[in-house]
């Protein structure tokens, strides 16, 4: 019998599951865009520099989109705390 996973056990299955997703999609994309010689069993040499190019592509836009939905929810979350401030009457320090 296994025993009852705690949260932290959920939250890193769920980050695994992600990361995993993530993967599988980077490599579908990848090999549709550069792979097209099927008539040999090797990676020609523009195969693997188009799948190296993709995945490095790839990852800055994923690295990019992260960093600008850190700032957006740094912004959003000053801004509601500013609003809360206004409402109490507060002033900030």
């Amino acid at each position: 019998m296994n025993p009852p996973m705690s949260s932290d056990d959920g939250d890193q299955m769920r980050s695994f599951k992600d990361f995993l997703a993530s993967y599988n999609k980077l490599s579908e994309l990848c090999f549709n865009d550069c792979i097209f010689d099927f008539t040999t069993r090797s990676v020609k040499p523009t195969e693997d520099q188009c799948s190296l190019n993709c995945m490095e592509k790839y990852m800055k836009m994923n690295q990019r989109i992260s960093q600008r939905f850190q700032e957006y929810q740094m912004i959003a979350n000053e801004g509601a705390i500013a609003a809360a401030q206004k409402l109490s009457g507060s002033v900030p320090r």
